[in-house]
């Protein structure tokens, strides 16, 4: 078995998840259906996203379920600026920061945090012009956890909606939709152990948003679509499970986190960790830079030891370009080439670590012994290398 060390590009399907998937796909019923079939789907749907609001810290009400992260942070964005603009012609644009999410796309510091004096000014410079602020919860790449509340009082100082991306964070640190103030907030299923294909969007009841695609509005009347009851439940069975079990998991995955990212400086001293230190980022993310070499080579040769990694965004993966996290956070583009992030969660083991580990020095060496390529061939040139490692040559 391979060391799977990419859980913040997905992360194994729970075993809780797993019963209630299997159990769901084994009934029929359109949740919107009025006979008993359609009524008990209705019944596990409603179970789930009260669930889902108690593991997140909202009203049941305000629980919008989407087929993902990326359909919640478009209907979030989309949705609140159409209806802000629609209000008021004036409010055209949109704040968010330069480490976003592809999905969503203010300056950051070296460590990839929001400056929040940036922020301020640029509200109080016009803040009439402003339809939202929109800021990722904890970066899916360098793991950096943003300020949130205090983005949400700087924001709603200036009569401006926030949104938050919260990905990455849901299930790895505390989140409390209620209590962080924010407007919007999107959540994923294959994050915490649930399916790939589900996801939320908690919305505040009193903001108001105009729906992406039109249908039968069967979520609130913003979102259209026949609910997934299967995934749904499985969604819901997840959260509560990672919930339950945040402390001791969060505890336990960041002695690991700390355990992998001396043991990469001990056996490789030019690595550099890219992010906020110790409790400012992710339990589990460890993200490093590797000098000298393309980090898409470092990624084939770990693969060919076991060991599987990623680059950064597995949404951008195959894009032979530096991560824009990377760049706004200053690295030039040949440094930020040789990134790679170690990603852990609720399967990782002791053994995972030791893995790597193992493996890294070597892998290294042959990475950076191809040395860096142009952009347009770093991907064939990552081939090659993996080519070159599993004959031998």
């Amino acid at each position: 078995m391979p060391a799977y060390l990419d859980h913040a590009a997905t992360t194994p399907l729970s075993g809780a998840a797993l019963a209630a998937l299997t159990r769901e796909l084994s009934r029929t019923g359109n949740p919107s259906s009025l006979h008993g079939s359609g009524r008990r789907a209705r019944r596990a749907v409603e179970d789930a996203r009260e669930l889902i609001a108690s593991a997140a810290g909202a009203h049941p009400s305000e629980v919008i379920f989407t087929s993902g992260g990326t359909e919640s942070d478009n209907l979030a964005v989309k949705g609140m600026y159409w209806s802000r603009a629609a209000e008021d012609p004036a409010r055209r644009r949109i704040m968010c920061s330069a480490v976003e999410h592809h999905a969503v796309l203010d300056p950051v510091d070296s460590e990839g945090v929001l400056d929040l004096s940036v922020l301020e000014a640029e509200l109080a410079r016009d803040p009439g012009t402003v339809a939202l602020v929109t800021v990722i919860w904890a970066n899916n790449e360098v793991g950096t956890i943003q300020p949130i509340r205090r983005i949400v009082e700087l924001s709603h100082a200036a009569g401006v909606p926030v949104h938050s991306d919260a990905v990455q964070a849901f299930g790895s640190v505390p989140v409390h939709f209620k209590d962080s103030g924010l407007d919007a907030m999107s959540i994923s299923g294959h994050k915490i152990g649930g399916p790939v294909g589900v996801g939320a969007l908690l919305l505040g009841r009193s903001v108001k948003l105009t729906p992406v695609q039109h249908g039968g509005g069967q979520e609130r009347d913003v979102r259209s679509g026949t609910l997934d009851t299967a995934s749904i439940a499985a969604f819901a069975a997840a959260a509560e499970s990672v919930i339950a079990a945040l402390p001791a998991e969060a505890a336990r995955i960041s002695a690991l986190r700390d355990r992998l990212i001396d043991g990469v400086r001990q056996r490789v001293p030019e690595a550099v960790l890219r992010g906020a230190p110790g409790d400012g980022r992710l339990p589990g993310n460890a993200h490093f830079t590797f000098p000298g070499c393309e980090g898409d080579s470092l990624l084939f040769l770990l693969d060919l030891a076991g060991i599987e990694s990623s680059t950064g965004s597995a949404c951008t993966a195959g894009v032979p370009r530096p991560s824009h996290v990377l760049l706004a956070m200053g690295l030039d583009e040949e440094t930020a080439r040789g990134a790679q992030r170690f990603s852990l969660g609720h399967a990782s083991t002791e053994a995972d670590v030791d893995a790597l580990l193992a493996a890294l020095p070597e892998a290294y060496a042959r990475a950076r012994q191809a040395g860096m390529a142009g952009h347009e061939s770093s991907i064939q040139t990552a081939g090659t290398v993996a080519r070159r490692a599993l004959h031998g040559s």
